[in-house]
């Protein structure tokens, strides 16, 4: 039976896009996987969608909406295929969809559920993140696909003219197709590097959305949840391996803190003075069960050595009570496993809570060259000068990292850092 038809309004319009968000990701990598070419399912699930917003506006959501858009989404490409110019060059998959329709129908596919469609996201995941495709173009490709952002919003994101997006979202995907990438699970001897470039991809989401680029916005709400429920899918695809799980377990940890970045003002609160009452204790509690249960394999890596070290300032009642002798521990082997600038910077800032400023400034000498156009760099460093009560080298420092600062609540949060400096 079908549920009672939707009125016609903003409100039903808004729960067929939320249905058909949610299942974007699984519909679309299965349709890819059946029809071989990611341009096609995409466009034939545009399709489908665009008949939802039509038949389930007057006659309701039917029992199983990713059953009925991946029917319909299969006729779709029924009459696209039957319309391109070498027609006759693709019969074989005309009939091979044609009988997977029958199939459906024969079974009565609104009696389908989700869980009936095989889910092959992991493989779109592995596709989208292939090492031949350029970073960005990864980022956007596995935010259209698997979350099922709009171009616009991914346009957004990356502060891209919509145009421009869809652009390089045309040229990732004739990639794929042009270099013959397979929409599979890497084989053993290659999952490890290629599981590495998955997880980055969605870190860099989850940072984009924590710290974001865009002038106006600190917090990028949407971003954060998507990276949310992207770690929280590799982690339950591939639950035997440690990073996927501590990817989880960091972005878990880490966004436990999200309440308390700005103030009532909208104005930006550092770590120390954060209200920590405001901290998500569910996933400070998920992310530890997780990190607990993870560190016991002793396959440890990057991503879990983070989310100890996140879960270091999780424990910690007060700043004041936060154990940076275990974090300076954590990031000295962190660093042994990936020596970059970046993680010594964090070391530093670590060695100047657990014991002395001076030696941390030693620390950031060597890394200017390397670090010299990095925002948190220069704030680390004018953070050091103050403490040890260089004043002057201090405003240098931070007027140097307010004219790298790209977020408008960032940048008054350090022009305000200034100004108290000159009362010394």
């Amino acid at each position: 039976m079908k549920s009672e038809p939707l009125p016609h309004s903003k409100k039903a319009r808004s729960e067929i896009e939320t249905t058909v968000r949610k299942e974007w990701g699984r519909i679309l990598a299965s349709l890819t996987k059946t029809l071989g070419d990611l341009q096609l399912a995409e466009d034939s699930l545009q399709d489908a969608v665009e008949s939802a917003l039509q038949h389930w506006g007057k006659n309701g959501l039917p029992n199983s909406p990713p059953a009925w858009l991946i029917q319909t989404a299969r006729r779709k490409a029924i009459d696209r295929l039957r319309r391109v110019k070498n027609f006759s060059g693709k019969e074989k998959e005309i009939t091979y969809l044609m009988e997977l329709d029958a199939l459906d129908a024969a079974k009565d596919h609104l009696e389908t559920s989700a869980s009936d469609i095989p889910d092959k996201r992991l493989e779109m995941i592995f596709t989208c993140c292939h090492p031949s495709i350029e970073e960005k173009s990864r980022i956007a490709l596995t935010l259209r696909t698997i979350g099922g952002l709009t171009t616009q919003e991914i346009a957004s994101a990356f502060l891209d003219k919509t145009e421009a997006m869809a652009a390089r979202l045309t040229r990732a995907k004739k990639k794929i197709a042009l270099a013959g990438i397979p929409y599979e699970i890497p084989k053993k001897e290659i999952l490890a590097d290629r599981l590495r470039s998955v997880l980055d991809v969605i870190y860099l989401i989850y940072n984009e959305g924590y710290s974001s680029s865009h002038r106006d916005e600190l917090i990028r709400s949407e971003l954060c949840d998507e990276a949310l429920r992207l770690s929280a899918l590799i982690a339950s695809l591939m639950q035997n391996q440690t990073e996927a799980q501590g990817l989880h377990a960091l972005i878990l940890l880490h966004d436990s803190r999200r309440p308390s970045r700005l103030d009532d003002t909208g104005n930006f609160v550092s770590l120390e003075k954060q209200d920590r009452s405001k901290w998500n204790r569910e996933n400070i509690k998920a992310g530890k069960v997780i990190l607990e249960k993870v560190l016991t394999k002793g396959a440890i890596g990057p991503y879990q050595l983070q989310a100890a070290i996140s879960a270091c300032h999780a424990e910690a009642e007060a700043w004041f009570k936060t154990d940076w002798g275990q974090i300076l521990a954590l990031y000295d082997l962190l660093y042994a496993l990936e020596p970059s600038p970046v993680i010594r910077l964090n070391q530093a800032y670590a060695l100047s809570n657990h014991s002395s400023c001076e030696e941390a400034l030693n620390w950031l000498h060597p890394l200017e060259g390397e670090l010299n156009t990095y925002q948190p760099f220069h704030v680390a460093k004018a953070d050091f000068l103050k403490r040890i009560g260089k004043f002057e080298e201090a405003k240098q420092s931070l007027l140097k990292a307010i004219s790298l600062s790209t977020n408008h609540q960032e940048k008054q949060h350090l022009v305000k850092t200034l100004a108290q400096l000159g009362t010394h």
